[in-house]
């Protein structure tokens, strides 16, 4: 099978992100507006509650299947056996999560008022489940993925702005989203016919794949607790105003984290096929290569929505959530470290069978969370919150590097690694007087960040080039190379 390079993927993968984060942007100042403030409350609720259900069905399996999956993916029938068996354990769990569920909704009568959204966005339960996107992740297929993700999304917000018309519609509201979310997944289903043939069996090797997938399972919960526990915390101790504040700055770094973490995504199908198949010269060749290229991302993003977290503030929120600012400041440092904790823990620890490393050090870093919450949140209020993060994110990169340092020791430790960080650390630097500069001579808020983040770019290169950075020559070679073939 002819696959794409890892470059074009990460592209792929990236331009997907950004879509999925481009249709809450559009939607929400829209919805907000048509639909009543309890009425978004309903939604808001249930579709919180539903991802624990989320969760519970899909048991880890994902992530489990991408590992396991991609030493098989050039064996066509060991292949179509272990994917039968994976999709026939995770349909056992789409059920218990259904039983769950409308066990829960039998037991517990506040949730009375929301049975109809909640009902509405456990389809996303089982379409999740037939979506098999891990298969595609396996095969690196990631055209097909965006390209659907393409259409669906402008489905969805050509349906929002027909049929969500008076505050009575939330319901329809949530339907559009489960669509958005999971619409093509019939389609996928169907489509992944085109790698192997997917069987329901009632021999599923438990034995084999049950103790990792329910160890992948914990960390997942773990994370949830820890990434959750921030809010509810924060509302425990403060107020509604100081969770909304905090929301918004979480909203806009969980964006900028999530297009850095989808050029990730795509190695890890291919760094878990070669540490499967002990390729392991080619493996530490793939993983120096991800270092490199997202020590090159990561630092001058974090450092650039640090300098313009008000302009950025300003433009995706309003002025009423200027508030936010030094919160998004604090919180952007976290960027950069919870980039390489992932690199160690899913793009190492995982494919080298090390998950129970990766929980230990999850459950860890939430307890620590939790407890750095209670202590700074009474001070700091919502820039406690921020701190908090900043700190647990700091912590769980180190414990997950120190658990995987016998494998990354050759790849860290490089010179040209080394020298990488450096000339990152030196660009940044530049972006730093850039955006200081623009701030002093623009007084329009438009102009003052467009011409911060076209000429930061512009020297962010040019310092990379005049330090002769093999990873910035690199990038440079292969956008002249895609500049040729498009003339």
């Amino acid at each position: 099978m002819n696959r794409r390079s890892l470059s074009w993927n990460a592209f792929l993968n990236g331009f997907r992100s950004i879509l999925n984060l481009i249709f809450p942007i559009i939607t929400f100042p829209y919805v907000s507006r048509v639909l009543s403030i309890s009425g978004i409350g309903i939604y808001n609720f249930s579709n919180t509650y539903i991802n624990y259900f989320i969760l519970i069905a899909g048991l880890g399996i994902a992530t489990y299947a991408v590992r396991e999956g991609a030493k098989y993916r050039e064996e066509k029938n060991k292949m179509e056996k272990f994917a039968s068996q994976i999709f026939s354990i995770n349909m056992i769990a789409t059920i218990v999560a259904y039983l769950l569920l409308f066990f829960s909704l039998i037991i517990f009568k506040n949730l009375h008022n929301y049975v109809s959204c909640i009902l509405i966005f456990s389809l996303q339960i089982l379409f999740t489940t037939l979506g098999t996107e891990w298969i595609y992740i396996i095969y690196e297929d990631y055209t097909y993925i965006t390209v659907r993700s393409i259409i669906i999304k402008i489905g969805s917000i050509i349906l929002l702005f027909l049929l969500v018309r008076k505050p009575e519609d939330y319901l329809i509201y949530a339907a559009i989203t489960v669509f958005s979310a999971v619409g093509s997944n019939i389609l996928n289903f169907i489509h992944a016919r085109n790698f192997i043939h997917i069987r329901l069996t009632i021999k599923t090797n438990w034995k084999y794949h049950l103790k990792p997938t329910l160890i992948i399972f914990a960390s997942a919960i773990a994370i949830t607790i820890y990434v959750s526990s921030d809010t509810t915390i924060l509302g425990l101790l403060k107020n509604d105003y100081a969770v909304g504040v905090y929301s918004t700055s979480v909203k806009i770094y969980q964006m900028a984290e999530g297009i850095l973490s989808a050029l990730l995504t795509v190695t890890i199908p291919r760094l878990a096929f070669l540490w499967g198949k002990k390729r392991i010269r080619e493996y530490n060749q793939v993983l120096s290569k991800v270092l490199g290229s997202l020590g090159l991302l990561v630092l001058p993003a974090a450092i650039g929505l640090i300098m313009l977290s008000r302009e950025v503030i300003l433009i995706i929120a309003s002025d009423k959530y200027s508030p936010s600012v030094n919160s998004l400041r604090i919180i952007s440092w976290a960027i950069i470290f919870s980039i390489f904790s992932w690199i160690f823990s899913d793009c190492v620890l995982i494919p080298a069978k090390r998950e129970n490393f990766v929980l230990r050090n999850t459950v860890i870093t939430a307890i620590e969370n939790i407890i750095l919450n209670f202590i700074l949140i009474p001070f700091l209020s919502y820039d406690g919150t921020s701190l908090s993060t900043v700190i647990a994110e700091f912590t769980v990169m180190i414990m997950n590097g120190y658990s995987c340092r016998d494998i990354i020791k050759p790849v860290i430790f490089k010179k040209d690694t080394l020298k990488n960080l450096l000339d990152s650390i030196i660009g940044c630097v530049g972006i730093v007087v850039i955006c200081l500069l623009c701030d002093i001579g623009f007084k329009s808020l438009w102009l003052k960040t467009i011409f911060s983040v076209v000429f930061s770019v512009i020297m962010y290169g040019a310092i990379l080039i005049l330090l002769k950075n093999k990873n910035a020559y690199s990038m440079l070679d292969r956008a002249k190379m895609i500049l040729k073939s498009k003339l």
